[in-house]
């Protein structure tokens, strides 16, 4: 009788330890409670979008700690060249993308927006009266296309001074294209010393005086201030040709205003753009379509403090449409 009662004791017990623990069959959780994603996502291209990608990337994987996220900054073409060639899963684009690229395999969606900006070094010392006038589409146009401007007393439209020390992108990007369209022309007609990369020509006209340039909004400020990066001031564009920087055109002094003027259309567009992230086709990977419908929800959350515009809820919805295979 002892050992019959003993028993039933010692079965007990071994049931409610059955019932404690977790089975195999919850393993198919993540450790968030979401379902388990694994594996790796490959991204190169521009480094407009490069801050911003490894803000969502660095979340993500937080998210889902058994899926690796590479990113490597070289450009928009290179980014276009990789994902075509099948290097890497996603290219950052920051240009348009164009009809030979898509009749190539080229599948993208807008993530957000941002834009580029002149940049003059803050020891300039004309910074004051270009604070003030700005200077016009034509004017830019005339210094870094024609040439037919080549200091900045005749850019501010004074008597000959000082000259200008002309800097461009080397490589084949995004800042480069669109600053290129807003002057009616392409990268390849820019005038300048060629500097590699956004990081690079910002320091080129950090050390230079006289330097002019021009970087992506995120390259210009600083995102722990929201002010100028040290050394760095953004010129202002004479939007209405009066002159003189109204009210309405003055939104530099720090990463809310401009951020504000991109959003609200103020700043003009080019060099305002959206910026794209694309595959080779449609994405197959589980884990990229996952990552990317990510960015257009919960992710986007993360786009103001990353010193970027989000875009609209109507162009996440056609971005989400297109992700599903709708393309109307």
């Amino acid at each position: 009788m002892k050992s019959l009662k003993f028993s039933v004791i010692i079965l007990a017990v071994l049931l409610s330890i059955y019932l404690i623990i977790p089975t195999g069959c919850n393993n198919s959780k993540s450790r968030t409670g979401n379902d388990s994603l694994h594996g790796s996502i490959t991204i190169s291209g521009a480094f407009a979008l490069y801050p911003m990608a490894s803000k969502w990337a660095q979340e993500y994987m937080k998210l889902h700690p058994d899926v690796k996220i590479d990113i490597s900054a070289g450009g928009a073409g290179k980014g276009m060249a990789d994902v075509l060639s099948n290097m890497v899963d996603i290219a950052m684009v920051s240009r348009d993308v164009t009809q030979e690229e898509i009749n190539k395999g080229a599948w993208y969606i807008s993530v957000t927006k941002d834009a580029v900006l002149a940049s003059v070094n803050k020891n300039n010392p004309y910074l004051e009266e270009l604070k003030k006038k700005g200077l016009t589409r034509e004017i830019f146009k005339d210094i870094y296309v024609t040439g037919k401007i080549k200091d900045w007393g005749t850019a501010l439209g004074k008597g000959k001074a000082e000259g200008i020390n002309i800097f461009t992108r080397s490589d084949a990007c995004g800042a480069a294209e669109i600053w290129a369209k807003f002057l009616g022309v392409k990268q390849e007609n820019l005038k300048g010393v060629g500097v590699f990369g956004d990081p690079g020509i910002a320091q080129a006209v950090q050390n230079d005086k006289l330097g002019l340039g021009y970087n992506n909004v995120i390259y210009l400020y600083d995102i722990k201030t929201h002010k100028p990066v040290e050394g760095l001031a953004a010129i202002p564009i004479d939007i209405d040709n009066n002159g003189r920087i109204d009210s309405y055109e003055n939104f530099y002094e720090n990463l809310d205003s401009i951020s504000n003027a991109i959003m609200t259309g103020r700043y003009p567009s080019p060099p305002a753009r959206e910026l794209f992230f694309v595959s080779k086709g449609e994405p197959q990977k589980p884990i990229v379509k996952a990552f990317l419908r990510w960015i257009l929800t919960e992710g986007q959350s993360y786009v103001k403090e990353a010193g970027y515009v989000k875009i609209s809820d109507k162009r996440i919805n056609e971005e989400l449409k297109k992700l599903d295979g709708n393309k109307e």
